[in-house]
């Protein structure tokens, strides 16, 4: 005889207005995280070469739309 093992039923995801507003992300906010974050990564990714230049690519593309949110506001 086989045992059969049941996997628990996941619950489905939050619904983005379910979300309480505290919660909420602006975009300069997330944007600037993941700026933040990239540099971390680019610093681990010493030894891969086109790794590190696509961190580097999406860095100074945040870069530049982090600092044109915060000229117009």
């Amino acid at each position: 005889m086989s045992n059969v093992i049941l996997f628990p039923v996941r619950s489905p995801e939050p619904v983005i207005e379910e979300l309480d507003e505290d919660l909420s992300l602006d975009l300069v906010t997330a944007v600037d995280v993941a700026i933040r974050d990239l540099r971390d990564l680019m610093l681990r990714l010493q030894g891969d070469d086109t790794g590190r230049r696509q961190a580097h690519d999406c860095l100074d593309m945040l870069s530049r739309a982090l600092e044109g949110a915060r000229q117009h506001g």
